[in-house]
């Protein structure tokens, strides 16, 4: 009895140390023990076949107790008393506190973006500036409708804040090679930079730009000076400066301005502007044509049109359009399947 005690106030003392294949160590010498002792006192029925030694071992320990199959010797009876239940049922609780304290890290570690998140093609939102970032997220949650991923990586220590709806990442800085790896920079599709400071989000941009040329990215500065700065670096990094300044002056000339501007980058609310390109294989139509295709058919206004040389807005009418030409319109809602017309109205 005295060893046992030792044993026992060794095994609390020293559980928390041990690895998963110490664990597992520990119950396969508890196992050989209770078998050997319960074979050398007779047990047959319990010993025998070793398919109904582990499922009497696992009913004992966990206390659930079937009453199938019992010892039928008194030393064994003794034995189950003194060594097989105190043993096992000590170790099985430890070991079950063990896993639930392991689930809960995880857990913690994914709601604290501290774990690696196994994505690709997803849009990558590098920054935290509150309700802004939070109305950014809920934007493209609508606009995707969930055909791409979502993952927010951020800096300041906090919790996702839409566990449900998007991934999140933590990490000290956005040019760690290490920490931006788990959030997939080489593999995303989009990223988006938006920082308060407009350092971090230059040499977010920098980082990005050489870790995943391809990817559509996208720096959101408050000094347009840096824009200029960025593209003379990386000319495959669309800038956008803040137009808070610009939209004060249009509305004090034009009233009505801001409504409109805002209306227009509003995805849930009255018309917004989206953007399509026109497919291969199309025949080369004139922007009449297509101002009324999207008229008559998606019942959508073509406001401008980029052929790959910059945005040209209210194009004339006797501009040509060809394959891979990015179209602008305004509409309710996004067109997800045009019908093309095959050839000049």
């Amino acid at each position: 009895m005295y060893f046992w005690l030792l044993m026992r106030r060794w095994l609390f003392t020293q559980f928390s140390y041990l690895s998963g294949r110490n664990i597992l160590f520990a119950w396969i010498v508890y196992s050989v023990i209770c078998w050997l002792m319960l074979r050398i006192v007779g047990e047959q029925a319990l010993t025998l076949n070793i398919t109904d030694f582990i499922y009497y071992l696992l009913v004992t320990t966990s206390t659930v107790g079937y009453g199938d199959m019992y010892p039928q010797t008194v030393a064994g009876k003794w034995i189950v008393v003194l060594f097989v239940i105190p043993a096992g049922l000590s170790l099985f609780g430890l070991t079950i506190g063990r896993l639930a304290a392991m689930t809960m890290q995880l857990w913690k570690s994914s709601i604290m973006g501290k774990r690696r998140v196994n994505v690709s093609g997803h849009i990558l939102i590098l920054g935290w500036n509150g309700q802004r970032t939070l109305y950014l997220i809920q934007m493209l949650l609508h606009e995707e409708k969930k055909r791409r991923r979502i993952l927010l990586c951020i800096r300041p220590e906090m919790e996702n804040p839409l566990p449900e709806d998007i991934d999140f990442v933590q990490l000290a800085s956005f040019t760690d090679t290490v920490g931006m790896e788990r959030a997939g920079v080489a593999e995303a599709d989009c990223i988006i930079i938006d920082n308060e400071q407009d350092d971090i989000t230059l040499s977010a941009a920098l980082f990005c730009s050489n870790k995943n040329p391809n990817a559509h990215i996208l720096a959101y500065f408050n000094e347009a000076v840096l824009c200029d700065l960025l593209k003379q670096h990386c000319p495959n990094v669309e800038c956008i400066p803040s137009l808070s300044v610009a939209m004060l002056a249009k509305e004090a000339v034009d009233p009505g301005s801001s409504e409109l501007h805002h209306e227009l980058l509003h995805s849930q609310k009255g018309m917004t502007q989206y953007s399509v390109k026109y497919p291969p294989e199309s025949p080369t139509l004139t922007v009449k044509d297509l101002f009324i295709y999207f008229k008559n058919i998606h019942d959508a206004t073509l406001i401008g049109i980029d052929t790959g040389r910059g945005l040209a807005l209210n194009p004339s009418f006797d501009t040509h359009i060809k394959e891979g030409t990015r179209l602008f319109y305004i509409a309710d809602e996004r067109v997800n399947k045009f019908q093309w017309p095959r050839s000049a109205a």
